[in-house]
């Protein structure tokens, strides 16, 4: 009999557990595909770099408005108004992958040795920053666009800055073709920053 009601009690517990489980959610449903910025030019496998402080550049951390300081894709929907991309989802905040996509670019050029993301920022003698400024969709002219305000100092002292952008045009308002363009943008983006620099 003490055998029985411990069968019942632990069926009982286990209905009031399935039970709980359709009325709880741990989180949204994902979307069904991340969006990601990938490097048009990457260093090939086993390529190696060295040098000193003195020739090194450091790609500092972009910074990003709160509008974009998000995983969504902003969409202008007018001059004053801001929506965002339906099942548009970036892997991380854009402002982190634009850096690696700026790091990976330079790196590909092979004109200097590339440090981001380590202690060896502080020691480089040059120094890439700035403010990734919009990676958009406008839905008035169905484009995207990719602004980056970057700041260049030299191991002279010299700071200079500089405004890149890219607009691709003629692109559906879907996550998919979105991503595409925005990826493509920001490639643009990054080798005019990487011509900038030398």
């Amino acid at each position: 009999m003490q055998r029985m009601n411990g069968t019942i009690r632990g069926t009982a517990a286990l209905t009031a557990v399935l039970a709980l489980a359709g009325c709880i959610s741990l989180g949204k449903k994902p979307p069904d595909q991340l969006l990601t910025l990938t490097a048009a030019a990457t260093a090939a496998a086993g390529a190696t770099a060295s040098g000193n402080a003195e020739n090194a550049i450091a790609v500092m951390d972009v910074e990003a408005p709160q509008k974009i300081d998000v995983a969504r894709v902003p969409v202008d929907t007018s001059t004053s108004s801001l929506a965002y991309l339906k099942d548009a989802q970036w892997v991380e905040k854009p402002a982190r992958l634009f850096t690696r996509l700026l790091s990976d670019t330079l790196r590909a050029r092979g004109n200097h040795l590339v440090v981001s993301g380590t202690e060896l920022e502080d020691a480089a003698a040059t120094k890439l920053s700035g403010t990734l400024q919009a990676m958009d969709y406008d839905a008035t002219s169905g484009s995207v666009i990719v602004r980056f305000d970057a700041v260049l100092q030299s191991r002279d002292g010299t700071i200079r800055s500089k405004r890149f952008e890219s607009t691709v045009t003629g692109v559906a308002a879907q996550a998919v073709p979105a991503g595409a363009a925005l990826n493509e943008a920001a490639n643009e983006v990054a080798a005019q920053v990487a011509d900038w620099v030398g």
